[in-house]
């Protein structure tokens, strides 16, 4: 009789590891099973799940679809082939919409074309494909923000905090705002706006800037540790200011300014970021970081899920919803500057 249990309990752990092993593909599934529940499903890519930002929408997406879609959720690790071959197997699952956050926004026409012989919608979200590709299919749309906006928003806050603060921030007192600046990959919309429209917008504030170095870090804090390091190391006390396209890059720069020993006493470097994630909130009520713009991931993702299951259920996508489409066929999420004054805005986004 013992044998027997053992037996059958050997069957039943066994059986569960395979059930287990069968759930553990890449091409997962969240917000409950598409047979039990009777919901289509979308397939989503995130270019790569343990970017920091991107890793709230995912969380927001996951929210959205619960009883409303089945989200086959997959991380494309920063790899376009990677992520191709995804979409393929995504498209053989039945997905009848995808969501796709690019790794490379110059494959999102191949996406279409994968997509568009079988009537499959796209939105793309987060990263922003080509005007002429959204344009080129009549299910094709995009969420996400409007890039500028970001990056003026900066450079408006660096404006303000450095006219309020420049006694003690000028450490040359020549009158002008000696920078270094983190940025993020090169060519991506975000990366390459932010970095624009951050600087130009201190100028036209007229405050004469000089560039110490700008240095990609791949949206990555590691990276941006690294980068900070170096940077301290050969330029010292003549960096005045910290810029950085996004808070993942800002935390790392932080990260080693402390170790340069930043933030204790009178030793300070003022740091700005874009995103405003849980992390960075913290630091600016510690008065590490002077403020971030706030991403809205939260709605972000449950906008993309949105569209997405509209679309997936052959409604007009924006049915249901708060959002509307600009002339680019793309809903945007406004940005939000956040500083110690208003924190808890930047908190309510993450409730």
């Amino acid at each position: 009789m013992f044998k027997k249990k053992g037996l059958v309990l050997s069957l039943t752990v066994a059986s569960s590891i395979l059930l287990a092993t069968g759930c553990s593909s890449s091409t997962g599934g969240s917000g409950g099973s598409g047979k039990d529940s009777g919901n289509p499903a979308v397939g989503a890519t995130i270019y790569k799940f343990d970017d920091n930002f991107m890793s709230y929408v995912r969380r927001a997406m996951e929210d959205a679809a619960k009883g409303n879609v089945k989200l086959m959720l997959n991380d494309s690790q920063n790899d376009q082939s990677k992520q191709i071959e995804q979409v393929d197997t995504l498209i053989a699952k039945g997905a009848k919409s995808l969501a796709i956050n690019l790794v490379d926004p110059k494959a999102a026409q191949t996406i279409i074309d994968k997509a568009k012989p079988k009537n499959i919608p796209v939105i793309f979200f987060n990263k922003e494909p080509d005007e002429k590709v959204l344009k080129g299919y009549d299910k094709a749309y995009y969420v996400g923000t409007t890039s500028s906006e970001s990056g003026v928003l900066q450079g408006e806050m660096i404006a303000k905090a450095w006219e309020a603060n420049k006694d003690k921030w000028d450490k040359n007192h020549d009158g002008k705002l000696q920078y270094v600046l983190l940025k993020g990959e090169p060519g991506h919309p975000d990366a390459e706006a932010r970095t624009k429209y951050a600087v130009d917008t201190i100028k036209q504030k007229g405050i004469q800037v000089d560039e110490l170095a700008m240095d990609t870090a791949m949206w990555d804090a590691t990276k941006a540790t690294e980068k900070m390091d170096a940077w301290l190391a050969k330029y010292s006390d003549k960096i005045e200011f910290v810029i950085a396209n996004n808070d993942g890059m800002a935390l790392g720069a932080i990260a080693s300014l402390e170790k340069a020993g930043y933030f204790s006493g009178d030793k300070f470097m003022p740091v700005v970021g874009v995103d405003a994630i849980p992390e960075a909130l913290e630091m600016i009520e510690k008065g590490k970081m002077v403020g971030s713009i706030l991403n809205d991931a939260k709605n972000q993702g449950k906008a993309t899920v949105q569209l997405a299951a509209n679309a997936a259920k052959g409604k007009d996508v924006l049915a249901g919803t708060e959002w509307k489409l600009d002339d680019k066929k793309a809903v945007r999420v406004p940005y939000v500057q956040v500083d110690k004054t208003n924190i808890q805005v930047g908190k309510d986004a993450y409730k």
